[in-house]
């Protein structure tokens, strides 16, 4: 026996018996009472301290909301500028393509409004005899009704109507001032927009690696890539409502030029525009029709047009945008539903607004970092914060990325 073998061996015997209490039972996963207390404890306090920054982001938010609009409206106009901006950049420069596409959008929108505002004064004098007697075939109707008619004539309504229209006047003259103010921050907005939206076509890519210099060197990639998947995800939002408004308007020609609705093609312009408009535009879109409807052929089409628009509106709502939007920022519609009436509650009609979007690209960048792009997420950059043609100096970038 040699001399290692004895010193191993005295060792051995040196060590304290392991008795079996002290060995843990196979496969056993018994976690501490006070290891499971610590680890819940932190969770909380994470979950706090999102609570605390999501609170933060919401009141500052309510501080400059005007500027939020603005940014938003900006980001919405470069989504879909941007497309067109990068067809005209192959035959001209790329400032002259982006100011193109500007006014090509301001121009084809223009057009659509004038197509609409001359259709309906085309044939205002006609249609404004048919509303008065529309309205009078609808007093005849209505008063045949027995429990309306227990509450009055028509004509007992109009001036129970106007009584009350002369003692509210004061308040309605400051709800106008109130409105003024509204329209007058809402023209701010869209005018600060336009301003934005001009950068982000032309200077999208350098004012990218600008904010990109504010991140250690080692995450460039890494935030990269979360900032391309939250743009697709934005930008295909964006083009998913294009789609359901083009959907909305032309199921709303159809159905309106069935039942033999006059101005079937100007009304299916104003439900595609008022579909960019949520909970405002698509009920206004139901008036105006509704109207024409009661003013051409009476209260009976009327109705039948009522009933057929909220049908309309509810295929947007419930089968329409969950299936192309909701695919497109990879979110469930149950999800979705969630979230509008949660921004609903918090921000109103803003917040029903930008909550799906926002959700969508929070959700994006979250799985882009945490390693597991979203399912539907294109990772591949497409956007103005990564078109090499808009500054020389992004060549490295894109080098780097192919790398």
């Amino acid at each position: 026996m040699t001399a290692d073998t004895l010193t191993v061996a005295s060792t051995e015997a040196a060590r304290p018996p392991v008795t079996q209490d002290a060995q843990p039972a196979a496969g056993s996963t018994a976690v501490p009472a006070a290891s499971w207390v610590r680890s819940t404890g932190d969770l909380a306090w994470r979950f706090v301290g999102i609570l605390v920054a999501v609170a933060a982001v919401f009141y500052v938010v309510s501080l400059v909301q005007v500027v939020f609009v603005a940014l938003f409206l900006a980001l919405v106009f470069t989504t879909v500028l941007l497309p067109l901006g990068d067809f005209y950049d192959r035959v001209m420069p790329r400032g002259l393509a982006m100011a193109a596409s500007l006014l090509t959008a301001v121009l084809a929108v223009g057009a659509l409004v004038t197509y609409v505002v001359t259709s309906v004064t085309s044939r205002w004098e006609e249609l404004a005899t048919e509303f008065g007697s529309g309205l009078t075939d609808l007093a005849v109707l209505v008063s045949d009704v027995p429990l309306l008619s227990a509450l009055g004539s028509p004509d007992e309504w109009l001036a129970d109507g106007g009584a009350w229209l002369q003692a509210n006047a004061g308040d309605y003259a400051g709800t106008a001032a109130q409105s003024a103010g509204v329209i007058g921050e809402g023209a701010t907005a869209v005018v600060l927009a336009v301003f934005c939206t001009v950068f982000f076509l032309t200077q999208g890519g350098a004012m990218w690696r600008w904010a990109l210099g504010f991140v250690p060197a080692a995450q460039h990639d890494r935030w990269e890539r979360a900032a391309v998947a939250g743009w697709n995800a934005f930008s295909g939002f964006t083009r998913g409502m294009f789609f359901v408004a083009l959907a909305d308007g032309v199921i709303a020609g159809i159905f309106l030029s069935v039942v033999g609705v006059p101005l079937a093609l100007p009304l299916s312009v104003v439900v595609f525009l008022g579909a960019f408009v949520p909970m405002i535009g698509p009920v206004a879109a139901i008036v105006i029709s509704v109207l024409v409807a009661l003013a051409a052929k009476g209260p009976v089409l009327a109705l039948v047009v009522l009933i057929g628009m909220v049908v309309v509106a509810q295929i947007d709502a419930n089968v329409l945008q969950p299936l192309i939007t909701g695919k497109q920022v990879s979110l469930h519609p149950v999800v979705m539903a969630l979230v509008v009436a949660g921004g609903s509650v918090l921000g109103g009609l803003l917040g029903a607004v930008v909550s799906v979007p926002l959700t969508g690209v929070a959700w994006a960048v979250f799985s882009t970092l945490r390693g597991v792009p979203a399912p539907g997420v294109d990772p591949t950059p497409h956007g103005p914060a990564h078109d090499p043609t808009q500054d020389p100096t992004t060549s490295d970038v894109t080098a780097h990325q192919a790398d």
